[in-house]
């Protein structure tokens, strides 16, 4: 999730996490997985108040540190 410096902390970043969320739902995804790096405190702390729970490693791209995931209603 990137958004550019003047755009932060306007709550976009959720608005996109959630659009990204319809998104899976509509092609039948049941759960979303979310990764991201150990630096990118920010990015944990939003995936936490999303309701994300971290979870066990679910790939080997080796920029991720930190897996998240959260059943789809």
């Amino acid at each position: 999730m990137f958004l550019y410096p003047g755009m932060r902390g306007r709550g976009g970043a959720a608005l996109l996490v959630r659009a990204a969320e319809d998104a899976a739902r509509a092609a039948g995804a049941g759960r979303m997985i979310l990764d991201t790096r150990g630096d990118l405190v920010e990015a944990r702390a939003l995936y936490a108040r999303l309701g994300y729970t971290e979870t066990a490693r679910h790939n080997t791209d080796p920029y991720a540190e930190h897996w998240f995931t959260r059943e789809l209603d």
